[in-house]
């Protein structure tokens, strides 16, 4: 009997503030609640957070019913593959050592019944992206997190928070000319032999087949929310409501 995997990307918890985030929020956890009963792993293909920034003794206020639910999951033997994004990059070791999720910094080559998928949230995939690419090496090296972990709480937060929204203006007012830079990654994949290839990021969701495989973005949740579900050799993407 084959497994049942879900995917979510993009999310975005933290974004907007008020109502508009707990209804968000109570969305995503009858979404998490789902899963606990329906599938074998679940993938969150990156920015689950707008912006995420974890101190050694310290995790920033909020979405705990979120952090609840995932730990749930676990308890219940779901286990949770979390692809860090160009927003949630600051982790340290409480999604792996609390939760028990796999935390992955780049995209991964993993077979779920008998299919080859390369999954990653898809930032840095784009060739014509040189500037995005630096930046990710540099906000993502562990000597600089440390250096800035030695900010205050709430200073660190805030500036995690500015810098998130920096990426998303540069994300958005970037050129990336008239063709999708993720398909065309995608389909450098498939010619190496990938039946799928799933990413994230754009915030465009789509279901491409190319020669021999698949390309799957999984859009995000700040438009229609959805999950993509694979079960029985056949992917879908599902709207949540």
């Amino acid at each position: 009997m084959n497994d049942t995997y879900l995917f979510i990307s993009d999310i975005h918890l933290g974004l907007y503030s008020g109502s508009v985030e707990k209804s968000k929020e109570r969305l995503l956890v009858k979404f998490l609640n789902f899963a606990r009963d329906n599938c074998s792993e679940l993938f969150i293909v990156g920015d689950l957070f707008d912006y995420w920034f974890e101190y050694k003794r310290v995790y920033q206020k909020g979405f705990f019913r979120t952090l609840t639910a995932l730990q749930d999951l676990t308890e219940n033997g779901i286990k949770i593959h979390y692809f860090i994004g160009n927003h949630d990059f600051m982790h340290l070791n409480f999604f792996r050592d609390e939760i028990g999720a796999i935390m992955y910094d780049e995209p991964i080559d993993i077979y779920l019944n008998n299919k080859r998928f390369f999954i990653g949230h898809g930032d840095g995939m784009v060739k014509n992206d040189l500037g995005y690419n630096i930046l990710k090496k540099i906000l993502r090296n562990k000597f600089l997190q440390k250096i800035y972990s030695l900010l205050h709480p709430d200073l660190g937060v805030k500036l995690a928070s500015a810098t998130s929204k920096s990426s998303r203006d540069y994300t958005t007012k970037k050129d990336y000319g008239e063709e999708d830079g993720l398909f065309n990654a995608a389909k450098t994949k498939i010619d190496e032999g990938f039946d799928y290839v799933l990413f994230g990021h754009l915030h465009k969701r789509c279901y491409i087949r190319y020669k021999n495989g698949i390309y799957v973005n999984l859009g995000s949740w700040l438009d229609t929310p959805c999950y993509g579900i694979f079960r029985d050799g056949k992917f879908e993407i599902v709207d949540w409501d």
